[in-house]
């Protein structure tokens, strides 16, 4: 089976080569790989093609963030199957083989993803618990944490077709929005070996350029509300976690002197109480 690769980038011509190289020593599956250079202004397309020539595709895109990027790649794609991976990540050997192995097994299998080894800072840390076994039905405990890695995950391109694929308008938390769309009808299955080296501290990851993450949060929650098709029990979780996080905000922007931030989110919770 094809299996679809989609690494973005953005200015990041020294990191993205070693994810690039990381997939296509991927043995014993069947893959394309499509790099969406994202408005690099670094060379770093040129420096891609030159490097690994025909076996990959490039594609130059206008800056339009990562959610643009990765549904552009998709868009250029062919394969049944879909798979992620942040330019500033790599795969372990075997990773992409491993979930095709899942998949194989389990036809009914629509997304399944991979154990990780966190790097900081150029060490290796433990990543929260929460994040060590999640699977199943898990949509609740997604709610707070965003638990599936675009970089060790795979699903089926009918499944991100059906849910409409990466809210474009979001500058980050695109993925969490995706994930719960997904997971309100999908389990997530797992691959228990670590086979991705998930990277951070880089001074240009979206966390440390937009202050109160959860801003965006909150709307893939108001969002998912506003679509009246979630059950009972799903739809009070969210309210739940929407006015937790509204709380935060609303405290954080306080302590920042932004009283008029604060009341309008206190004003979000209070309507979706």
């Amino acid at each position: 089976m094809l299996t679809s690769v989609v690494i973005p980038t953005h200015d990041r011509r020294g990191l993205v080569r070693t994810a690039v190289a990381s997939v296509l020593s991927q043995a014993n599956v069947d893959l394309e790989l499509i790099v969406v250079d994202d408005g690099s202004t670094d060379g770093t397309a040129a420096a891609l093609e030159a490097e690994f020539g025909a076996a990959i595709k490039v594609l130059r895109t206008p800056n339009r963030g990562v959610a643009a990027a990765r549904n552009t790649g998709v868009a250029h794609s062919s394969g049944a199957w879909i798979a992620f991976l942040d330019s500033d990540d790599a795969w372990l050997p075997g990773k992409l083989a491993a979930q095709c192995a899942l998949v194989a097994v389990d036809p009914s299998v629509e997304i399944c993803q991979t154990q990780e080894i966190w790097i900081r800072n150029g060490r290796r840390v433990n990543p929260p618990s929460f994040h060590n076994s999640a699977c199943g039905r898990i949509f609740e405990p997604s709610l707070r944490h965003c638990l599936i890695s675009a970089s060790a995950v795979m699903l089926r391109r009918s499944l991100f077709a059906r849910v409409g694929g990466f809210a474009e308008d979001l500058p980050a938390c695109e993925d969490y929005d995706l994930w719960l769309r997904i997971l309100r009808n999908t389990p997530l299955h797992l691959v228990e070996q670590p086979l991705v080296l998930k990277h951070g501290g880089h001074a240009d990851q979206l966390s440390r350029r937009h202050w109160g993450m959860d801003r965006f949060r909150v709307t893939a929650l108001r969002r998912l509300l506003a679509t009246g098709e979630l059950d009972p029990q799903h739809a009070a979780a969210t309210r739940m976690v929407l006015a937790e996080k509204c709380a935060i905000l609303a405290a954080g922007a306080e302590r920042r002197g932004r009283s008029a931030d604060a009341r309008a989110f206190l004003q979000i919770a209070a309507c979706h109480a």
